[in-house]
């Protein structure tokens, strides 16, 4: 209910932000209906990943020897695989293991990028310049390489392979966010935090990263898609998730080049989520990044 205050409604704090929210969104929706789109997407995912134990027809892991490699079906509406497995449940459970793997690889790259720009660009001077070329040795290197290296030292575990992927992702989150932070450093509440004796940690975590969130999640969106691909391309090559974990790169080296006539569904499928996931994120992030961005910003 609307609190009075002398003989005025005024509406609840919580309301007016549930109101504001809602009117973002319904923008949001209008004019970047791509983007609206591809964030209807992803929040689908998220639902089918969640809901995945009580959505999936079959045990992702539950072979049945006298329906391999059945072609779809009432029984089985994408097939199985060469072990029975049905191709829609692990379809299902491989979200499960995209968006993990996906969410921590974008969000601690991003993260861990974001606080090392903003710090660079603080302290600059000989600080700023050994932060920059060792970031510049590391983007030096394709993101693949990089997170195969990694992979090849660390293991193929699931931890391991998160860690892998962060790597190459902080030196392109630094690189993006120290160009926003160089600005920020010269606003005069900068000036006036330093005047007052705060400590270097506190200006740049209370400061100056929250003013340089914008591009940290238009950077954090982009490498959603970049993980989930980069993911999908480790597990295909045997180095990221191991069977029998329902992951989508797995499942296409499942489907080697022996099946891909007699049951092509088992690569046509799981390919097909991971270019729906992968033009979802991107197809939001590049929205959002039209509607953060003030020099592209039509509206």
């Amino acid at each position: 209910m609307s609190a009075t205050t002398e003989g005025v409604l005024v509406e609840p704090a919580s309301a007016a932000r549930r109101r504001r929210w809602l009117d973002l969104t319904l923008s949001f929706c209008r004019r970047r209906p791509l983007g609206a789109i591809g964030a209807g997407v992803v929040i689908f995912m998220i639902l089918v990943a969640v809901l995945a134990p009580w959505i999936s027809p079959y045990d992702p892991l539950a072979i049945d020897f006298a329906a391999m490699l059945a072609a779809p079906s009432a029984q089985h509406w994408l097939g199985t695989d060469a072990f029975g497995r049905d191709v829609l449940s692990r379809i299902i459970y491989g979200s499960q293991t995209a968006l993990i793997v996906g969410f921590g690889a974008a969000f601690i790259g991003s993260t861990v990028g974001a606080v090392i720009g903003v710090a660079s660009a603080y302290f600059g001077g000989r600080i700023d310049l050994v932060i920059q070329r060792f970031m510049d040795i590391l983007i030096s290197f394709p993101l693949i390489i990089l997170a195969l290296a990694m992979v090849a030292v660390l293991g193929n575990n699931l931890p391991n392979l998160i860690a892998a992927m962060t790597v190459p992702m902080i030196p392109r989150c630094a690189l993006v966010i120290r160009s926003s932070a160089l600005s920020v450093r010269e606003m005069p509440y900068v000036d006036a935090a330093r005047a007052l004796g705060y400590r270097h940690t506190r200006i740049i975590l209370r400061h100056m990263l929250p003013n340089v969130m914008a591009p940290y999640l238009i950077m954090l969106t982009a490498f959603l898609g970049q993980a989930i691909l980069l993911e999908a391309s480790l597990s295909f090559l045997g180095l990221g998730v191991q069977e029998p974990t329902a992951a989508w790169g797995l499942m296409l080296r499942g489907a080697a080049v022996e099946f891909a006539e007699t049951a092509p569904w088992m690569a046509l499928f799981p390919g097909l989520a991971i270019s729906l996931a992968v033009f979802a994120f991107n197809l939001f992030g590049d929205s959002l990044r039209d509607a953060l961005d003030p020099k592209l910003r039509t509206g």
